[in-house]
């Protein structure tokens, strides 16, 4: 095409030259093959040289048109990116605006928030500052309290707590029992003794109690001490004729090692282990009967001996066992006829701090106590099951007889006796509890507060403990938090139990014996020859051993008392005042004898005010 294009510019060079020359027109002139040749090769030189210039001129119009539409697509491209740019910018612009709109947003939220805490932090201030201030006021009333009334006193490593109160009490007996406010059930006189037909008032202050309680922590436990007295004791010179000269008594004196897993060994003077507790088998939470009488109620089980416990709780608390080793006596041995080759005992010597006008038996092994308690939570009760098992020892000699001594064969008998106890504490509601406590067993009867006859003898000085049974049903109600309104309801029973060898009859409440002096006063047979007789008592027997003329032994005593407790004030700092009035009626009633079975009633009523330091 350049070459083309180079032939055509010469053409148009040549044309236009003869153009310009061209002479006026002649006649033309013949042309030649070679001229007509070369003149159609001309044209068709200028048909190419047009076509040429035609595509050129499109050529250079699709040159104008790519450059415009390039230019266009690179404006379009252009306005594009600009536009992109604008739109980057403008969004840029937007999250710029959202940013400080958020951050405007954020710092009026900060400004609230910042504001909120600050009135919070001056609120806070504000209620330290009171709380600092009433803080400051409780210490030092409490550091006050702890200097002028400390709820214990602090010693080195040791807490002790006091226990007290002060009583002034009394009792009025319809049938005299010659006794202060101590009652011995099992001696209330047949209608044979003069006491019977005689009243009786005695006030005391006896049963004031004093007491503390040692503690101390360690890194395995705590260890504690407990001492408890009261001057319901008796010495040689004691009365109330003037100087009320009566001496000062151990209740319970006992040391305790409890171990951070539940372990607790104590040993001491205490409760026994079947008397019921409130909680577990924890000593001093003994759940006694709120009465006045110091001997408690009819039906109640316990004693305050020698002890030593071992106890283990579990369950989280809710259970304890425990086993427990305790000082031995037999209590009350009776029989219609005493062979004369054994004995169990001996009155005590004085350089063995005993008491010279009582009686002690030898005894081979401690009692041992059982018990399981069950607390299952608030409000569900307090329960306890358990078992006892004793030993009598009796030094028998069968060669003796009542006109020959001889001591040839001696040899030593022991007898094993036992029972179950059952011990039931339940809150009907808030305002009132029930209670259910029973035993039974051969020779449990010392753990009943009537003192029934452990054992008999048998024809040939071995022992027999007897059957016993103690009941006692209880309801504590309380109407209000100074008022306590109580009832009681309990029974002992000793089982008869008697041989008959050769005619002779042995053992406890045969039906052969004479109960026919034992409805009537009657007096002695022999008042004495000096004038005025000298006998001491001439009309009816001690009350507490009816005269020979009633032979009658005890097959059941019952007492009900109802009564109330009113605590007049009450504080945790000051301490408690109250009153306490009781009523109780008695029956005791004998095994048949020869004139059928006697009874014994009484009427008592109790009185006491008493004063507990806090």
């Amino acid at each position: 095409m350049f070459v083309m294009g180079a032939v055509s510019v010469h053409a148009q060079t040549t044309t236009t030259t003869t153009t310009k020359t061209k002479p006026a027109a002649k006649k033309p002139a013949k042309e030649s093959e070679t001229q007509r040749e070369i003149r159609e090769l001309r044209e068709q030189l200028a048909a190419q040289q047009a076509q040429i210039d035609s595509l050129r001129q499109q050529n250079a119009s699709k040159d104008t048109a790519v450059s415009t539409a390039q230019q266009q697509a690179q404006t379009a491209a252009s306005q594009a990116q600009a536009a992109a740019a604008a739109s980057q910018a403008a969004a840029s612009q937007a999250a710029a605006a959202q940013q400080q709109a958020q951050s405007a947003s954020s710092s009026s939220q900060q400004n609230t928030n910042d504001v909120n805490t600050l009135k919070t932090t001056v609120t806070a201030i504000q209620t330290t500052n009171a709380g600092l201030a009433q803080t400051i006021s409780d210490t030092k009333r409490d550091l006050s309290d702890q200097i002028e009334s400390p709820s214990a006193i602090h010693y080195k490593g040791v807490t002790i707590t006091p226990v007290a109160f002060a009583a002034a009490e009394s009792v009025f007996r319809t049938r005299a029992t010659n006794s202060d406010i101590n009652t011995p059930f099992n001696s209330i006189p047949y209608m044979n003794s003069g006491q019977a037909y005689t009243s009786e008032f005695n006030g005391s202050g006896r049963q004031s109690r004093l007491g503390l309680r040692v503690t101390s922590k360690v890194p395995w436990g705590t260890m504690t001490g407990y001492y408890e007295m009261d001057f319901l004791g008796t010495g040689v010179t004691s009365n109330n004729n003037q100087s009320n000269s009566y001496v000062l008594r151990q209740r319970q004196i006992f040391a305790q090692a409890a171990l951070n897993n539940g372990f607790t060994f104590t040993g001491g003077s205490l409760w026994s282990l079947v008397t019921e507790t409130k909680h577990g088998v924890d000593p001093t939470t003994e759940n006694l009967p709120q009465v006045v009488d110091p001997q408690y109620h009819v039906g109640f089980d316990w004693t305050r001996q020698y002890g030593a416990r071992f106890a283990q709780t579990f369950a989280g608390g809710k259970a304890a066992v425990a086993m427990s080793i305790e000082e031995p006596q037999i209590v009350n041995y009776t029989s219609s006829t005493t062979p004369p080759d054994f004995f169990v005992g001996n009155i005590g010597t004085g350089g063995g701090l005993y008491n010279l006008t009582n009686k002690y038996t030898n005894n081979t092994v401690p009692d041992v106590v059982l018990k399981f308690a069950f607390d299952p939570g608030p409000g569900l009760g307090h329960y306890e099951i358990g078992g006892l098992v004793r030993s009598f020892r009796s030094r028998i000699y069968p060669n003796q007889t009542s006109t020959v001594s001889s001591a040839v064969g001696a040899y030593n008998d022991n007898e094993v006796g036992g029972g179950a106890f059952l011990n039931i504490r339940f809150p009907m509601s808030k305002y009132a509890d029930i209670g259910l406590h029973m035993m039974g067993g051969d020779g449990v009867n010392r753990y009943g507060s009537s003192q029934l006859a452990d054992v008999t003898v048998r024809y040939d000085g071995k022992l027999e403990p007897l059957r016993g049974l103690q009941g006692l049903f209880s309801m504590e109600l309380h109407p209000t938090k100074n008022l306590d309104l109580m009832g009681y309801a309990g029974s002992e029973y000793a089982q008869r139990t008697y041989y008959i060898v050769n005619g002779t009859v042995y053992g406890y409440a045969p039906p052969t014996i004479s109960t026919a002096g034992c409805y009537a006063e009657t007096a002695t047979s022999n008042p004495g020859t000096a004038s005025p007789p000298t006998t001491g008592t001439v009309f009816g027997g001690a009350p507490y051993d009816p005269s020979s003329s009633c032979g009658a032994q005890t097959r059941v005593i019952t007492e009900g008392t109802g009564g109330f407790v009113y605590r007049f004030f009450n504080s945790p700092t000051k301490g408690r005042i109250q009153f306490q009035m009781d009523y109780s009626y008695f029956v005791k009633t004998a095994w048949t004898g020869t004139n059928g079975g006697p009874k014994a009633t009484d009427n008592m009523v109790f009185t006491g005010f008493r004063y507990y330091i806090p």
